[in-house]
This record gives structure tokens, C-alpha cells and sequence, in this order.
């Protein structure tokens, strides 16, 4: 079964905390320093909010998976439909590990494809491997790994890490 990932960067926190606690009824699952993350059953979301970022907004939508074979599946969709992945293998990010891809809509969306092996005491930006899979299954291994693209097209800018 997978989850739907929204991730909005927001001004204030703590004002954000307050309006998506009341709307989705309950408190965050996780809160540190500047996140805060709920994992409603209705709707099935992983719905993250994050000070920083470009500017207030969709930082990015994802769909997360509960096994490696469904991020297989569904990390190749995403590479058929953007003709390009930044796979992440490692990756130790928003305060969790797991492995991922990051495909981009025809708009510059980005779309992260992950499964979540672990979690971390402090926010992470690293993988341990990273590199773009293209559609003719050639490899482009990168030499500054990190995670959360931070809205740069994967395909011509792939090792902006978060700020």
C-alpha cells in the first residue's frame, strides 16, 4: 500500500502546527526544530511542513511505498513519465533514511518516489550513493550526493542540496 507525500514550506511553524493540527485532528506524529510531520488514516497522507525552502509553497509531492519492490515499481512509472530519475540510495533526509527518486511534471513539480527504512534524531542531507537513471538505462553517477533537490531541474542541476 503506498501513502500520498505533501511537503509545504511554510512562513511560521507554529501558526502552520495550529491550523493543520485542527485539520486534520490530530497532533503531529513528528515535530522537531522547524518540521513537523502528520501521518493521518483519512486521508492516507505523509503531510510534512518545513520552514525554509525557495519560497512558501509545494516543496514537493511524493508517494511513498512500504516495501523496495513497490519503489521499484513505481520509481520506474516515474521515470517513464519524466524520461529521468536522481536515485538516492541512503538517503538520510527530513529527519528519516530510505531510499528514493525524484522525477519532475512537465510544470517543474517535483515528485519523490520513497521508501523509508529509518529514522534520524537530526534533520539529514547526504546520501550515500545518488545518480540519474535515463530512460535508455544509462547511468550518471553524481559526485556530491545529497537529497531534496531544491526545485532544480534534476536532469541539468543534480546536486543542490536542502538549505
Amino acid at each position: 500500500m503506498s501513502r500520498l507525500h505533501v511537503h509545504l514550506h511554510v512562513r511560521d511553524l507554529e501558526q502552520s502546527i495550529r491550523f493543520y493540527t485542527t485539520l486534520f485532528a490530530s497532533e503531529p506524529t513528528r515535530r522537531e526544530a522547524g518540521y513537523a510531520k502528520w501521518m493521518p488514516d483519512d486521508p492516507k497522507v505523509n503531510f510534512a511542513i518545513s520552514i525554509g525552502g525557495e519560497q512558501p509553497g509545494v516543496g514537493h509531492l511524493g508517494i511513498q511505498v512500504e516495501s523496495e519492490e513497490e519503489l521499484a515499481a513505481v520509481s520506474a512509472r516515474a521515470q517513464e513519465a519524466a524520461g529521468a530519475v536522481l536515485v538516492e540510495r541512503g538517503a538520510c533526509c527530513c529527519y528519516a533514511t530510505g531510499n528514493k527518486a525524484w522525477a519532475e511534471d512537465p510544470q517543474g513539480v517535483r515528485w519523490e518516489t520513497f521508501h523509508t527504512t529509518g529514522t534520524l534524531a537530526e534533520a539529514g542531507h547526504a546520501a550515500e550513493e545518488s545518480f540519474v537513471a535515463n530512460a535508455d538505462g544509462a547511468r550518471e553517477v553524481e559526485s556530491a550526493p545529497c537529497c531534496c533537490t531544491a526545485g532544480k531541474n534534476i536532469t541539468q542541476e543534480k546536486s543542490a542540496c536542502c538549505a
